[in-house]
């Protein structure tokens, strides 16, 4: 490739033309003393006159160019831009040298990021589970605070209870010696009628009475304290309900129906069908067994498939998807009537027509009318065909398959 170049004492400056190709940074190769730049048809390769720093250099694209600018290791002026006498061999060392280099510097590079990624995913996490320990200090704290605050409430709430019950004790006992002492002084009055009291042995008994007194009012408060509440278990019963959810929230219509629909699947189950008695438990399941069949459709078992929707249908009568899927096989064992009949009740169970049972829907006017033009019913076949017309207006398939039967009814009539 023809190049221009023109440099300085610590730099150099090297422009190529590109002439219409596109050039990306991975086009373009450079190490200490080699430089390369391959973009098919052109190629251009260089060994440099002098090391230089391939770190810092640089190679800008654009207006058609690429401009090199290298920056030299010794500041110096060069006699050429590449080595003069450069031979086959001197230039596949220097390549291969500069390809090992640049692997070897790649790794060391790659090795370093991985070590600084490293630490940086360590750095995260030792912060992390410093911000963590932080909060778990400060919510075990505000915890610590609660619960002082709490013991102090709690023993004040207690201090308060203590002094209220001394309180009503004292009221009491005051109230029961006031009640007492008329009682005492009317039974001294009478005995002092009788006889002449002795000083000192009334003022012994007013000392005893006080003393008796005191102690009367303690056994009264003693027995005044009702007696500790008895252990006992509160059983409490739920009303049973088959559904999760509060009654309140259900719809007992739906549910009912549900349920009535699961005890009659149960009894059918339960009865005595000889093809269940060896049969597992998730096998008498008619999804189970349909898609048993589905299995033995796609691998060319007709009959085995028939079988198994059989058996699903025995368990479960009202899944059009088995009838619609037995008619196919009954298409393939060329069982044309029970074909026909299998259609018509699968479109029976597709009832009301609405938008996610149409391919359904379609299948089985297909199938139908196919049974029917294979048994040269082609008037009842073209009818089917219509039909899934209406229902898929843009099936090419079943478009062409109408034509085709009208042509042969066109036929007939003709040949008569």
């Amino acid at each position: 490739m023809p190049h221009s170049w023109r440099q300085t004492l610590t730099a150099v400056y090297l422009s190529l033309p590109l002439r219409g190709a596109r050039a990306t940074p991975s086009n373009i190769f450079c190490s200490e003393q080699y430089l390369k730049v391959s973009i098919p048809p052109f190629l251009f390769e260089a060994v440099l006159y002098a090391p230089i720093d391939d770190t810092n250099s640089t190679a800008k694209i654009g207006n058609g160019n690429i401009l090199f600018t290298l920056y030299k290791k010794e500041p110096a002026m060069w006699d050429s831009l590449t080595l003069a006498n450069t031979d086959k061999e001197k230039l596949q060392y220097l390549r291969e040298n500069a390809v090992l280099k640049a692997q070897e510097k790649a790794k060391e590079e790659t090795e370093a990021r991985k070590i600084t990624k490293q630490e940086h995913k360590k750095y995260a996490l030792e912060a992390t589970m410093k911000l963590e320990e932080a909060e778990r200090k400060r919510i075990e704290d505000l915890k610590e605070k609660e619960r002082q605050k709490v013991v102090k409430e709690l023993e004040l709430w207690k201090n308060q209870q203590k002094d209220g019950d001394k309180y009503k004790s004292i009221q009491k006992t005051g109230e029961l010696y006031q009640e007492k002492e008329p009682l005492k002084e009317r039974k001294n009055e009478k005995m002092n009628k009788t006889r002449i009291p002795n000083e000192g042995t009334s003022k012994t008994r007013l000392k005893s009475t006080k003393g008796s007194c005191s102690i009367f009012s303690q056994n009264l408060k003693e027995e005044q304290l009702p007696a500790p509440r008895a252990a006992a278990t509160i059983k409490v019963s739920f009303t049973p309900r088959v559904f999760p959810t509060a009654l309140r929230e259900s719809r007992v219509a739906e549910e009912e129906e549900w349920l009535h629909k699961q005890a009659e699947a149960r009894r059918i189950i339960n009865s005595d069908l000889s093809e269940l008695e060896d049969l597992k438990e998730e096998e008498k399941n008619p999804d189970w067994l349909k898609d048993k069949g589905n299995k033995m459709f796609a691998m060319g078992d007709y009959l085995g498939a028939v079988n198994a929707y059989n058996l699903a249908v025995r368990l479960n009568n009202s899944l059009p998807l088995l009838y619609l899927n037995r008619a196919a096989c009954h298409l393939k064992l060329r069982n044309l009537h029970k074909a026909i009949e299998d259609s018509s009740k699968a479109l029976e169970l597709l009832t009301p027509p609405v938008r996610d049972n149409e391919k359904a829907r379609v299948k089985a006017h297909v199938r139908r009318g196919t049974a029917f033009c294979q048994l040269e019913l082609y008037t009842e076949g073209l009818q089917d065909y219509e039909a899934a017309l209406k229902i898929d207006p843009r099936n090419k398939n079943i478009e062409k398959d109408a034509e085709k039967i009208r042509h042969l009814i066109q036929g007939t009539m003709q040949s008569s």
